[in-house]
């Protein structure tokens, strides 16, 4: 009877916490140095939030590649949401502000997972990062040319990772990782 009992009341292990260690690899490799030095992302919470979302778009492309972990990504994104909403809290936002401040983030994520589909070099990500990472005002050539290179080297290491050992993983391979 006891045990029944302590199976009713027992709390089962939160299943997306598998995916911890990737997710603080998203976070480790969008707040590598490179990104705000070379690539001249700005290092605020906008930016920070941008490179977040940016790189977890990478990963998140990549596990949609394996249908079969599409579990995966959707408790990645969770994890997203979950770290997004304690920034906001610790930042001082209120339960009235959170909710909806997320929900902008999720939109956010949402539209810049299109927009990352864009090929390597193209036009068309050049301009979504611009937009995206730099809020519309071009950055120096430079620190353009980094981040197009980053995100081409970052998206070559995710093609080389088989999925069911990147969703385990605990970092994001690479000289800049």
């Amino acid at each position: 009877m006891f045990s029944s009992l302590r199976k009713l009341f027992a709390s089962e292990p939160d299943p997306r916490e598998a995916r911890r260690p990737m997710w603080d690899a998203v976070v480790a490799t969008a707040r590598a140095p490179h990104w705000y030095a070379d690539g001249t992302v700005p290092d605020t919470l906008d930016g920070r939030f941008d490179m977040i979302s940016l790189v977890l778009a990478l990963v998140l492309h990549r596990i949609d590649e394996d249908p079969d972990q599409g579990l995966a990504g959707v408790q990645l994104t969770e994890l997203f949401v979950n770290d997004m909403d304690g920034q906001m809290r610790q930042i001082g936002f209120g339960d009235m502000v959170v909710g909806k401040q997320v929900g902008r983030m999720m939109s956010a994520l949402g539209g810049r997972l299109g927009a990352y589909r864009a090929a390597d070099g193209s036009a068309d990500l050049r301009e979504a990062l611009i937009r995206n990472l730099w809020r519309g005002n071009a950055p120096a050539e430079a620190g353009l040319a980094h981040v197009l290179a980053e995100v081409a080297a970052l998206r070559r290491r995710l093609a080389a990772t088989p999925v069911p050992d990147l969703i385990v993983a605990d970092r994001l391979d690479g000289p800049r990782a």
